[in-house]
This record gives C-alpha cells, sequence and structure tokens, in this order.
C-alpha cells in the first residue's frame, strides 16, 4: 500500500494559527488541508474599482511618484547617449550593408 507525502503532514496547527495558514502541497486536490485551511487577506482579490481623481489630485499622485524615481546621473545620462548613438550607427551600417549587397544579388541575377 503506497502512502501519499502528504498524508503524514500535521495539519491541525495549521487552522488554529494564522501563521501557519497557507500549507504546501499539491492545491487543488481536495485534501482537508487544502480544502480547511484558514483564509488571509492574500487570498482576497484586490479591489480594482477606484473613483477617479479629479486633476489637481491626479497631478499631486504624479509629483509624488516622480519623487520615488531614482535618476540617472549627468555621467550616467552621457553614457547612455553614447552607447545609443553607437548602436543607431551600427545598426544604420549594418541595413545599409544588407540593402546594398540585396540590391546588388538582384542586379547580378536579372543582369539588365
Amino acid at each position: 500500500m503506497s502512502q501519499d507525502r502528504d498524508d503524514d503532514v500535521d495539519t491541525r496547527g495549521a487552522r488554529d494559527s494564522e501563521a501557519a495558514a497557507v500549507p504546501t502541497g499539491k492545491a487543488g486536490r481536495g485534501d482537508t488541508a487544502v480544502a480547511g485551511r484558514v483564509r488571509t487577506d492574500a487570498d482576497k482579490p484586490e479591489d480594482t474599482r477606484t473613483a477617479r481623481a479629479n486633476p489637481i489630485q491626479y497631478l499631486k499622485q504624479v509629483v509624488e511618484e516622480l519623487r520615488k524615481v531614482i535618476w540617472p546621473t549627468r555621467n550616467q545620462m552621457v553614457t547612455y547617449t553614447i552607447v545609443v548613438f553607437l548602436f543607431l550607427i551600427f545598426m544604420t551600417a549594418l541595413v545599409s550593408g544588407v540593402d546594398f549587397g540585396a540590391g546588388k544579388l538582384v542586379e547580378l541575377v536579372f543582369d539588365r
């Protein structure tokens, strides 16, 4: 007779305390440990229906969020800008080379 691994788990404490409210194992199997577990705040879906903010409140929230942003330093911005320009130059050269090569190949195949 094979015994399931979850049968050895003591679930009595999980029902009595909220600290051990969420058991580990195979959820949704119909175990008594899963079916009889204590609900926590994490189990409740978030209320996504919020009232619209007026424009002034919205702008205050935007400013508040922008204060949380970690802005790059001047040196980081210069470095990022140089990297972007070098990448653009490389990609432009690559696309131009492929376009030129494809044009020459078409001329070779159709030999005007």
